[in-house]
């Protein structure tokens, strides 16, 4: 029977898994990314010029998830007071609001939610909640920079250390959001994100996850067919032409290049060696440093194929519910059509499809509902 506390909002219905499959988008050219600016919030940082939670959109957005219209804060944050009075609380109220809002939007319901009824929506909800609903949910709330920065924390933090949350995570963010994520990571938890790098990894991979965090990549979009091919010779002569490896020569050119550069790089290796730069990189290096490596010749290729192969991942076997949530909040107002176009490409099925058949309950509703599978 239906809970007898019922929002004035109608839940949306669990997608169906007949649903036509999605024609696969065209690619749009790169565009220069805007910055949010949002004042910091809990410690003051200094010197922080892109603001604590930049939440970087491009342009084009080429995300699932856009602004709702009709929208009305004070609507919202009413159906969201309702849905928590009294025993229990209806969750699928809860779910329809956040997933179906976009990011400002769900900050303008914070805001407005404090404003109405003197309480903070967040710490509500936590008790509200619980398991992987209350995990996407809270993650929802926060800004994508601080998303990134509890995962880095979560993988480092006790025993042991997730090495491929932060591959993905330092890998595939572009300058600005690795700035945003250490000034969230020093807002969140006082910490220096670079020194708990350093003290959580070792060797080759510690320097490279290093150089990467400075956020010195070229973000010149023109190629340089001269350049490329004078260091596809350096990087050949670093592996495959010599007796060992000069991993610092890799190191170098995989963390400051830009990505139209380092492609035009790979396509003048493919020239002078027999094999391709990933499977160089494979025959080269190994351990955590070949898989990060690796990540970045991805990236460079394609952010979206690469954070699809990271869901696919994520979805196979045993789900892993925390990858999954990083990905489709993060990407859901950026990439995740692009995403999405890929994953059918590289697996032949719908995203969609095998989060219908991998998730369940109510945790399976907002993840589609961000995946934009929803009526």
């Amino acid at each position: 029977p239906p809970h007898p506390r019922t929002a004035s909002i109608p839940s949306a219905p669990l997608p169906a898994t007949s649903m036509a499959p999605a024609p696969v988008p065209t690619v749009p050219p790169p565009a220069k990314d805007t910055n949010l600016k949002k004042t910091p919030v809990r410690h003051e940082v200094a010197a922080v010029t892109s603001s604590m939670a930049a939440t970087k959109i491009s342009k084009i957005n080429r995300g699932t998830v856009k602004d709702y219209s009709p929208f009305s804060p004070e609507t919202d944050a009413e159906v969201l007071k309702k849905a928590m009075k009294g025993f229990g609380c209806d969750e699928k109220a809860v779910i329809f609001i956040m997933y179906s809002r976009s990011h400002q939007q769900r900050q303008q319901i914070v805001r407005t939610f404090k404003t109405l009824f003197g309480k903070d929506l967040e710490k509500m909800l936590k008790n509200e909640l619980s398991g992987k609903v209350q995990d996407a949910i809270l993650a929802l709330l926060k800004e994508p920079a601080e998303v990134d920065a509890h995962e880095l924390r979560k993988a480092m933090k006790g025993l042991g250390t997730t090495e491929s949350t932060l591959i993905e995570i330092i890998c595939s963010r572009n300058n600005q959001e690795l700035a945003d994520i250490k000034v969230a990571f020093k807002n969140e938890f006082d910490r220096d994100l670079e020194k708990d790098v350093h003290s959580e990894t070792s060797g080759h991979f510690r320097n490279f996850l290093i150089s990467l965090l400075q956020g010195h990549r070229s973000e010149d979009q023109t190629v340089n067919p001269t350049q490329a091919a004078k260091e596809a010779k350096a990087l050949y002569d670093a592996g495959e032409a010599r007796w060992g490896t000069d991993e610092s020569k890799f190191k170098k050119l995989l963390a400051a290049r830009s990505y139209p550069q380092l492609r035009a790089i790979f396509q003048e290796y493919s020239k002078i060696c027999k094999y391709s730069m990933e499977e160089s990189i494979k025959r080269e290096m190994s351990g955590d440093l070949m898989k990060c490596m690796l990540a970045v010749t991805s990236c460079a290729q394609s952010i979206p194929a690469y954070l699809a192969q990271r869901l696919h991942k994520a979805l196979t076997g045993g789900v892993d519910s925390n990858a999954v949530i990083r990905i489709v909040v993060c990407r859901s107002e950026v990439d995740m059509e692009d995403i999405k176009a890929e994953f059918l490409k590289l697996f032949g099925k719908r995203l969609e499809d095998v989060v219908q058949d991998k998730l369940s309950s109510n945790f399976k509703r907002i993840i589609l509902g961000l995946l934009g599978a929803r009526e």
